[in-house]
């Protein structure tokens, strides 16, 4: 069985696999394309249809199709129906995988497993509903990594290709510290990581989950709705099918200003027709504040892990959203450095889950050399990855009328990691512990986001009040959050279960893994 990288995007997917010489390469869909629009058209009769189809039905039938599916992921539902009804953002995600999986085995044969990406910063309910996706849809994800990180382990790998090195290792004028600066359709990461010889160290992350080059097709949506509602007393964006082709009509524009100097948005709307000539000046004067959000996380990341610019060795540009000339001019002028274009921006991501799935799968090799199977060079299991949690790790306490958050592990901590902290009961014979785990830098509890309540069950009979209970959290290498208890009165372990805000039981798993193997998806 193959295992392959996906990248799971928010407007376009990727899937890579390794070599025999365990380099990554980018596997086409049946169309013959790299590239995959992540976008789900249901027909309502038991069919799906993924891809640039999809994205063409939207135009007429926009009520049909989901789109930007990734941005909804930890919600409980999809932000609106569609073909009729409320989904899981999961199920729809898990028919994107179906189809790019299904795509991938006409070239590569049976696939079973998978590591698939993630935005650097997804908090735990997010990643959670990731693996939830690729469960939904056949796969056994054996492992999520960030985008970011995924990028500079593809960058590591086509360095040692091109000096003819073994994989994993770097010449010695190759850069060090490098800065990933990935703006994607849908979500921004910028990721510090330290490259030496067969080791790759993440040093630090920031990010924004909402912030994507699907903002900067709204501003032209919006500018170009104005002049149109202006002009002829109609709002096309109030319209599902006017702002379906508004959009695509703006982000085409966006393409094009990435080329040339000008370009015209076109809107339909009420029986008139408009076409706007827009500017790259104009375009950048629009989404000049966009544009701002991302330096200054840029900026707040090397502030965090100590570094200044001197000490970066190279700028590397991920994410489709990168073409725009803005994002390397200003980054130009941040930094002092020329941005890395090498890279096959909107490639890459796929192509480093593919190298860490291959580590993943030598180092199980290494563990079990009785077991057959894997077909990865041995020399990946060497490969030292190191990450580190992009959100300070807290629980719930009252003080008084507040309710705080309590810090336990600070953001960009080495992981995996664990610490351990005591609380008391508040009540004689109390059987049970709440703890409510949370990810975020505020100290107000309601400011941080909730991972979930764990329960911490089968306390001893006759707990006086103020008795102690060790909490343990740990985050495991790919930012999964566990809870562990130690009753200290008794000295035994307690029950303890993370209950996810929103998330998927595993009932809810199988009856919408059902569903999905029930589709006809094409």
């Amino acid at each position: 069985m193959t295992i392959v990288g996906i990248d799971l995007g928010t407007t376009y997917c990727a899937v890579a696999h390794l070599d025999d010489r365990g380099r990554p390469h980018t596997i086409p869909n049946r169309d013959g394309e790299v590239l995959t629009p992540s976008a789900v058209f249901l027909t309502g009769t038991g069919e799906a249809v993924v891809g640039q189809p999809a994205l063409d039905v939207a135009l007429e039938q926009p009520d049909k199709v989901a789109t930007l599916v990734k941005r909804s992921m930890g919600r409980p539902e999809y932000p609106r129906q569609v073909a009729g009804r409320m989904f899981r953002p999961e199920t729809l995600s898990a028919v994107i995988l179906r189809k790019l999986v299904l795509d991938a085995e006409h070239v590569l044969g049976p696939i079973a497993q998978a590591v698939v990406t993630v935005p650097a910063y997804f908090d735990d309910t997010r990643r959670k509903a990731t693996m939830d996706a690729g469960r939904i849809a056949g796969l056994d994800v054996i492992d999520i990594i960030d985008e970011p990180s995924a990028a500079a382990l593809a960058y590591t790998f086509q360095q040692s290709a091109v000096a003819n090195l073994p994989v994993g290792e770097l010449p010695p004028d190759a850069a060090r510290t490098v800065l990933v600066y990935d703006l994607g359709g849908g979500t921004f990461d910028v990721t510090l990581v330290r490259l030496g010889k067969k080791r790759f160290q993440v040093l630090g992350i920031e990010g924004d989950v909402r912030l994507g080059g699907k903002d900067w097709d709204d501003r032209l949506v919006t500018h170009v709705a104005e002049q149109f509602r202006q002009q002829f007393g109609s709002d096309p964006k109030a319209d599902e099918q006017s702002l379906a082709m508004l959009q695509a009509s703006a982000e085409r524009a966006k393409r094009t200003l990435s080329k040339v100097d000008q370009a015209t948005v076109t809107c339909t709307h009420d029986g008139r027709k408009m076409t706007v000539p827009v500017t790259r000046e104009q375009f950048d004067t629009l989404t000049r504040d966009l544009l701002f959000r991302t330096k200054g996380t840029t900026q707040a990341v090397l502030k965090q892990v100590g570094l200044t610019w001197d000490q970066v060795d190279k700028i590397l540009l991920v994410g489709g959203s990168t073409h725009m000339p803005m994002t390397a001019k200003m980054l130009r002028e941040l930094t002092s450095q020329e941005p890395d274009r090498s890279l096959a921006v909107s490639e890459v991501v796929a192509r480093g889950a593919a190298v860490h799935a291959g580590i993943v799968t030598a180092r199980h090799q290494a563990a079990n050399p009785d077991r057959q199977g894997g077909g990865v060079p041995h020399a990946l299991a060497d490969i030292v990855e190191i990450s580190v949690n992009a959100h300070s790790l807290g629980v719930e306490v009252r003080q008084k009328d507040a309710r705080l958050n309590n810090k336990l592990m600070a953001k960009n901590t080495q992981l995996p990691a664990a610490v351990s902290r005591v609380y008391f009961t508040v009540q004689d014979n109390q059987s049970r512990v709440r703890v409510r785990v949370l990810q975020g830098e505020g100290n107000q509890a309601e400011s941080c986001i909730p991972v979930g309540e764990c329960w911490i069950d089968g306390l001893p009979p006759n707990l006086p009040k103020g008795s102690p209970v060790q909490v343990r959290c740990g985050v495991a290498a790919n930012g999964r959050i566990e809870v562990m208890a130690l009753d200290m009165t008794s000295g035994r372990m307690a029950k303890a279960e993370i209950h996810r805000t929103g998330g998927l039981e595993e009932e809810d798993i199988a009856r919408e893994a059902e569903w999905v193997r029930g589709l006809k998806i094409q």
